[in-house]
């Protein structure tokens, strides 16, 4: 960064103007220049200078900000958080402290300070390299948006070129906002707003004299010298910074030593650590789509809250045990409330929420019996749960032991491998396969024996979202992130997401979802899901694949619908983890803590008279009722309503 703002070096670059001795290295900055005009008014010049891209091919990459559903600032890809800041909203003593400290006379040069490329070009010639750079507010902007971090002639050129013509596009005022937002301020900090955050736990508009010291001190290197890293060499910056500015009358004197005292006394202790990076990484090619290359700032459907609660839901059950972990919770609408894709997203940015493909287990037999259903066969109609053989494979429960016969619903309750196996073959192994893919599972799913079992892996984003198409009675439901972008002058804009057409199958399918749902409560009140039955309202399934190797509970509660999966990136078994286990109990944890909304408390009414509606009546009435609650979904997104009928 620039090394050209402290009082000791603006003294003596003015008193170089009375030294006729130093001039020289002034005039070997121009003649620096002079050779570079030269090299582009050349054939070869022109040839080079053609082959550089433009401005607007360089702003056509540069990467939107994001925010969570609230504004607040959110973890970007690779771990970097963001929030964009308009230069009306940044403290003048922000902006005060980073040009004494960075370019001390930015508000006068065209993007260029000569004085400092000759200071900088007499160092790298004595050190036969490039040391210093003696780069302007505007040229580091080129630096960090644009160009790659080589520290040769040739970028140094295309940075000036590039420096003279953001100069010519742009007002001063832009230019430092662009720069105070990119610019990065160590532990994961981009621009100005979001470091005020993770150094303070405050906004940037409420910084001090003394913090907007602080954060033009760790400009310089910021992966070392921040208000968590070496605070031995930020501390002097920073007072450096407050000196600069009482010398040039932009603070008073009394202003000053207040802030020196707080510099020299602050202690700096960590805040809540970042959150959301997994579902920052899945929207961030669309936010970027979006964006189209401008400074737009995107606000997503992430609730903050959620996303802490489901992070932290997950360490606490988890504990020390040594396996990973996922969590995804939709709205009624489709959209992302929360998204967990490991344990810990500093230590692996994989997203194995969206990415890893494993198998279900048993929350795939809920396709296998609303298939069932389907086909007219009703939950009471008896089925048997003993010994079969389809060419060579055996299905045994968990457990071992064979129940003979039982109900549907029994069988489903329980989750009885032998007899959900015979279902499937009684309907057809074609007819689970069908049902998944018309409610929106994706990935490839083979049609034999095994796949009643959950064998043909997915993501637990594909399941999940084909439970929220049972939840609303209608789909498939696609998940999605983005709400709408604030573009650089301020307009506000919306951003579509339509949801997948129907199809006849669906639509035939969810005619049955009441059904389906009175089997998935049955779950949770008397089956193997008993693990989340004190969360209000709750329904779903448990799975838990061959050796234990994928355990996982899907379903929904009056607000959201949430899966879950505990298991090893390696596929290595686990010992005595099931489905009903560790997932259900960090869904109950996550849940449990979930805001109450309006939604609920409609819900909450519905249970209290019992949700005695007419079921058939609804049910035939409105295709997004749910039975088990009685309600049904209004059109324009309104909260759910309670069915009379």
């Amino acid at each position: 960064m620039g090394d050209q703002g402290t009082l000791a070096d603006r003294t003596k670059l003015d008193s170089d103007r009375k030294r006729p001795r130093r001039r020289w290295k002034l005039w070997v900055g121009l003649f620096a220049l002079v050779l570079m005009v030269g090299a582009a008014g050349s054939g070869a010049g022109l040839l080079w200078l053609t082959k550089l891209p433009d401005l607007d091919e360089m702003e056509a990459q540069a990467s939107p900000f994001m925010q969570t559903q609230d504004g607040a600032a959110l973890v970007m890809a690779g771990g970097t958080t963001s929030e964009y800041v308009p230069y009306a909203e940044l403290p003048e003593t922000l902006t005060q402290a980073v040009i004494s400290l960075e370019d001390v006379r930015f508000r006068d040069h065209g993007g260029l300070d000569l004085r400092s490329i000759g200071r900088a070009f007499v160092s790298n010639m004595r050190a036969g390299g490039i040391v210093e750079g003696g780069s302007t507010i505007t040229q580091q902007l080129v630096k960090i948006s644009y160009l790659t971090p080589e520290r040769t002639y040739t970028r140094k050129i295309h940075e000036a070129l590039l420096a003279r013509e953001i100069e010519a596009r742009y007002s001063k005022d832009e230019i430092l906002e662009r720069y105070l937002n990119r610019v990065y301020l160590g532990s994961g900090a981009q621009g100005v707003g979001a470091a005020s955050r993770v150094y303070f736990g405050k906004p940037v508009q409420d910084l001090s004299l003394a913090e907007s010291a602080l954060l033009a001190a760790s400009i310089q290197i910021p992966s070392v010298v921040n208000p968590y890293g070496d605070t031995d060499r930020l501390r002097p910056r920073a007072l450096q910074a407050i000196e600069n500015m009482q010398w040039v009358g932009d603070i008073s004197e009394e202003d000053a030593d207040a802030a020196r005292t707080e510099i020299e006394t602050r202690e700096f202790s960590r805040s809540a650590p970042a959150y959301g990076g997994w579902f920052a990484d899945w929207v961030a090619d669309e936010a970027e789509e979006h964006a189209g290359g401008r400074a737009a700032t995107v606000h997503t459907t992430l609730d903050p809250e959620l996303q802490i609660q489901a992070e932290a839901a997950i360490a606490d059950v988890l504990g020390d045990r040594p396996m990973q972990a996922a969590l995804v919770a939709l709205r009624p609408d489709g959209s992302v409330a929360a998204m967990v894709g490991g344990r810990d997203y500093s230590e692996s940015q994989f997203n194995r929420a969206v990415s890893a493909v494993r198998q279900p287990g048993s929350t795939f037999k809920t396709f296998v019996y609303l298939a069932a259903l389907a086909e007219g066969v009703t939950p009471d109609r008896t089925i048997t749960d003993q010994p079969i053989n389809l060419d060579g494979y055996r299905p045994e429960n968990y457990g071992g032991g064979f129940s003979g016969i039982v109900t549907m619903r029994q069988s489903f309750v329980r989750s009885l491998n032998a007899a959900t196996v015979t279902l499937a073959h009684y309907i057809g192994f074609e007819k689970p396969a069908q049902a998944a893919r018309a409610l929106g599972i994706e990935a490839e799913l083979m049609e034999t024996p095994s796949l009643a079992l959950g064998a043909s892996g997915v993501t637990l984003l594909d399941l999940t979202e084909a439970y929220a198409a049972i939840a609303e009675g209608e789909g498939p439901v696609e998940a999605w992130g983005l709400t709408s972008m604030t573009l650089p002058d301020g307009t506000e804009q919306d951003i579509a997401h339509p949801q997948p057409e129907s199809t006849d199958e669906a639509r035939r399918l969810l005619a049955h979802a009441p059904e389906m749902t009175r089997l998935l409560r049955d779950v949770v009140t008397s089956g193997t899901g008993r693990a989340v039955a004190g969360v209000p309202g709750a329904v779903g399934k448990t799975g838990t694949s061959q050796e234990s190797r994928d355990a996982l509970f899907v379903g929904w509660d009056d607000r959201y619908t949430v899966g879950v999966w505990v298991g090893n990136d390696d596929n290595s078994p686990m010992e005595g983890v099931t489905g009903g286990g560790l997932p259900a109990q960090i869904w109950a944890k996550f849940l449990t803590g979930a805001p109450a909304t309006e939604e609920l408390s409609l819900n909450s009414i519905s249970e209290t008279i019992g949700g005695t509606c007419n079921v058939q009546a609804c049910s035939q009435a409105y295709r997004s009722f749910r039975a088990s609650d009685c309600t049904f979904q209004p059109y324009g997104n309104r909260p759910r309503q309670l069915c009379e009928q």
